[in-house]
């Protein structure tokens, strides 16, 4: 178009040239007089502008007349209200409080152990038997003792109902039954502890002690016992979360190693912020019945921290920004041609791709996606969804 006009006016400046009244632009400027070389250029300027402005009104009537000059071609959608639900994305592990080490209560050698690995066990169940050194034959001579002190009471007793006897002898005997009832009770209650029992219903995990070796109370670790029924799952949350995690929250969980997902909810939160990390613990409840959960593994864990119902939302890829760092997107305005206008927002919360919307729009609004980062503000548009 640009060679068009250039040749145009070429054509012109000959034709004008070429009149008689005129001089050539050689035959002045070899006259080598000044003033007429001016007053060539001011004509020439002259017949410039004009050539200019015809174009111009040249240019007006084809835009008028043009039906299908060049305009961007972009795509749109509407914007409507929406319930936006945001997701904190964590990682957890896996644990079980109904996870335990049983360490022996009494010193000796273990006799015998009752189970094996992968075994099933109630609470209560006795697993094993500690040797108690001698004191089940104490405990039949306390017995003995205690029995003669009980009847010799029985009827001392009898005897002080009946005002026969003294008070002191009633009493020494009172004394030396109660006296007798202490010890075989603490007696019973130290044989008690070379009976190793489940502390609540589960599997043996390990046997970790053998049969036959000597165990030490409280150090020696005899076997391990789990109960996969009472599972949940322990993550740390930044304080910033604080406000917005709580009891009852809807949780996804996501175990990548067994390709399993759930929805859970948060059972838990903390009330101790860790001052080396700053989080705050979150247990998540986890329904095992399957049994396939182990403790410790590990799992991804969404918890909805914000939920808006009256969200409006967009495509994180259509917003642009500019120098003064503002957040600006292209919507569509009708004013007898189809324009592009630019809008600066304010955002939220992002879930993927998709962001929030909190200032700049509103519900019905046309925004520009396909072609948003091509436009420019007034610029006719053409919609190729429509």
């Amino acid at each position: 178009m640009k060679n068009i006009y250039t040749f145009i006016f070429l054509s012109m400046m000959l034709f004008s040239c070429g009149e008689g009244k005129f001089k050539s632009v050689e035959s002045v400027i070899e006259s080598n007089n000044l003033v007429a070389i001016r007053n060539k250029k001011a004509k020439i300027v002259a017949k410039q502008k004009e050539i200019n402005e015809q174009l111009k009104q040249l240019d007006d009537a084809i835009a008028k007349l043009d039906i299908v000059k060049k305009v961007p071609l972009i795509t749109s959608f509407k914007v409507k209200d929406t319930i936006f639900t945001h997701y904190l994305e964590l990682q957890g592990s896996v644990t079980t409080k109904s996870l335990l080490v049983i360490y022996p209560e009494f010193s000796g050698t273990l006799t015998d152990v009752y189970v094996k690995e992968g075994q099933t066990v109630k609470k209560g169940q006795l697993l094993a038997k500690i040797d108690d050194g001698g004191l089940s034959q104490q405990l039949g001579q306390l017995q003995i003792q205690f029995e003669l002190a009980k009847t010799t009471f029985d009827r001392q007793q009898r005897l002080w109902n009946q005002k026969i006897g003294s008070e002191l002898q009633f009493l020494q005997a009172q004394s030396n039954y109660e006296a007798q009832e202490k010890a075989v009770k603490q007696l019973q209650k130290q044989i008690e502890k070379t009976a190793v029992r489940a502390p609540f219903s589960g599997t043996i995990d390990d046997v970790i002690t053998e049969q036959g070796s000597v165990v030490a109370a409280g150090q020696s670790e005899l076997m391990r016992i789990v109960n996969l029924g009472n599972m949940y799952i322990e993550t740390d949350v930044p304080e910033k979360y604080i406000n917005h995690i709580s009891k009852n929250k809807k949780v996804y969980v996501e175990f990548p190693v067994l390709g399993k997902t759930m929805i859970s909810k948060v059972k838990q939160v903390g009330n101790y912020i860790n001052p080396a990390n700053r989080t705050f613990k979150v247990e998540i409840d986890i329904p095992n019945k399957d049994k396939n959960i182990k403790p410790n593994l590990t799992a991804r864990l969404k918890i909805n921290d914000y939920t808006n119902n009256n969200a409006l939302l967009i495509p994180q890829s259509i917003i642009s920004e500019n120098a003064n760092s503002q957040q600006y997107i292209y919507i569509i305005k009708n004013e007898g041609t189809t324009i592009a206008k630019k809008i600066i927002i304010h955002t939220g919360k992002t879930q993927g791709d998709i962001i929030e919307v909190l200032d700049g729009i509103s519900d019905g609004d046309e925004i520009i996606s396909e072609g948003a980062r091509s436009v420019r503000d007034g610029q006719v548009v053409k919609i190729l969804n429509q």
